[in-house]
């Protein structure tokens, strides 16, 4: 009986046949393939959030035919193949964990993560670029990527002490980029834009909270609340264009407060 990763790696052969596969799936390479990768790995977050387990189990196999796809097309130009990817990352799991495949003593989470760093700044070591911040994907999330830098840059001693430092800065930054919209061209004031959401970032990492999902939170508050003002406003026959912002804000409001009253517990009849 066929495995089904096997099943699943000679589908995808067949679809990338150049004389008997799918015209789009031979026309795609790494780097038309890899924007649908990323979004693959975003639906499986979104699948965890939601707790729905048959869509995580759906969003998983989109994601595992998203590295069948890409060790396909290298294995076309000879450069690996899947069974690589797949021996490489077993390796590399091995040779992190040598406290269960070894006789190295790691006896809590935290003890682990920090053997863990220590293994990848090895491994940076060996590699060309041997900068703290070495191996942080381009490609990640703007505010991921700029957690991830920081903390890097706060292992070798770079970083305020504590939070406060980094509250006065964002207060500084904020205060430049109000200077910037006044006296300064676009460039400028996108730039310090940036410093602001970058200190604010960092804020973020002192303070143990996810700026990613904190503002995936966020915007999926906003969405929440919005749709709420459009529903209050249909019930009275507007729309949010044939409306002030002065009644949009109070049905803001509205909206906040069915929020809360929802989130309070019920008393007990």
């Amino acid at each position: 009986m066929t495995a089904p990763i096997d099943a699943l790696r000679e589908v995808m052969r067949r679809l990338r046949d150049p004389q008997t596969g799918c015209p789009w799936d031979i026309e795609q390479s790494f780097e038309t393939i890899a924007p649908y990768t990323i979004e693959e790995a975003y639906e499986v977050a979104d699948a965890i959030r939601s707790g729905d387990r048959d869509a995580l189990r759906g969003e998983l196999g989109d994601l595992l035919l998203q590295t069948v796809y890409h060790a396909q097309m290298a294995a076309e130009e000879g450069s690996f193949d899947f069974d690589d990817v797949a021996r490489d990352i077993t390796e590399k799991m091995i040779r992190r964990h040598p406290h269960v495949f070894g006789d190295t003593a790691i006896s809590s989470a935290e003890e682990q993560t920090a053997h863990w760093e220590r293994l990848k700044q090895a491994e940076r070591d060996r590699a060309d670029d041997t900068s703290a911040l070495a191996g942080v994907a381009l490609a990640l999330p703007a505010l991921m990527r700029a957690q991830k830098i920081q903390k890097r840059a706060a292992r070798v001693g770079f970083d305020w002490p504590d939070p406060s430092g980094v509250i006065a800065k964002i207060a500084e930054e904020a205060a430049e980029l109000v200077e910037a919209t006044r006296s300064s061209g676009p460039a400028h004031i996108a730039e310090e834009y940036g410093d602001l959401l970058f200190t604010v970032a960092v804020l973020g990492q002192h303070i143990d909270v996810d700026a990613e999902e904190a503002l995936a939170a966020a915007t999926r508050k906003f969405d929440r609340r919005f749709r709420a003002v459009e529903a209050k406003l249909a019930a009275i026959g507007k729309t949010p264009t044939t409306s002030t912002l002065e009644e949009m804000d109070a049905l803001w409001d509205e909206a906040k407060a069915d929020e809360r009253a929802q989130d309070e517990p019920q008393p007990r009849t």
